[in-house]
């Protein structure tokens, strides 16, 4: 089986590379945000071809029990900044692109194998929403939150990837290690904190679901 995985920056891609080696696993940095993500999947499949596509690194946590270094899987993807309006389509949701679906599903292999990890780390499985917004202030999550009251996580690549691999008919499937809890956080500081002090082995729930699908 040959494996991509997409990460958005230089520090997470530093970690995932120096934990694959095998040559049907391949790591690649997209770039920040939607229009990065979409043309780094796209590339990943015109060049690698890949059978399953996962977009792992970073995001904001939401919900009582999630907490730093918790892993979010999504069961499905959302963007929380696309509104295509209803002057056309009164049956166009906020988060949906007209003519896409209103929430991006997981691949359900790929969700029951996620569901069957045995890991250190606590690993939730819900929505995962996406926007070209860094949520650095607790005004902003609870915007977005308004919307999308059962997501878990909040990135800036996920839902574009997802698109991206539906369009493509590749299976997808994300997984986020939340690095901050906006609700709960002041001026970024726990996602700071989190490179400098609690990253490292932040990864490894991505690794062991790599190695399950090998086996």
């Amino acid at each position: 089986m040959k494996i991509g995985l997409i990460v958005a920056m230089d520090k997470e891609l530093r970690q995932l590379q120096s934990l694959f080696t095998d040559g049907n696993v391949l790591v690649q940095k997209c770039g920040i945000g939607k229009v990065n993500a979409a043309l780094g999947a796209q590339r990943m499949i015109n060049e690698f071809h890949p059978d399953v596509i996962i977009s792992t690194g970073c995001a904001g946590g939401n919900g009582d029990d999630i907490n730093i270094q918790d892993v979010v899987v999504s069961a499905e993807l959302a963007y929380h900044d696309v509104y295509c309006g209803r002057a056309i389509d009164d049956t166009t949701q906020y988060g949906q692109v007209q003519g896409l679906p209103v929430r991006f599903q997981a691949d359900p292999f790929l969700l029951r194998k996620s569901e069957e990890l045995n890991c250190s780390l606590k690993i939730h499985s819900g929505l995962i929403v996406t926007g070209d917004w860094f949520v650095d202030s607790k005004d902003k999550m609870r915007e977005i939150v308004g919307h999308f009251p059962d997501a878990l996580a909040v990135d800036m690549e996920s839902c574009a990837i997802a698109q991206a691999c539906y369009i493509n008919k590749v299976p997808f499937i994300s997984f986020r290690v939340v690095s901050d809890i906006p609700l709960r956080d002041t001026d970024a500081s726990q996602y700071h904190d989190f490179w400098d002090n609690v990253a490292e082995q932040s990864f490894q729930v991505t690794k062991t679901f790599v190695e399950s699908l090998q086996q």
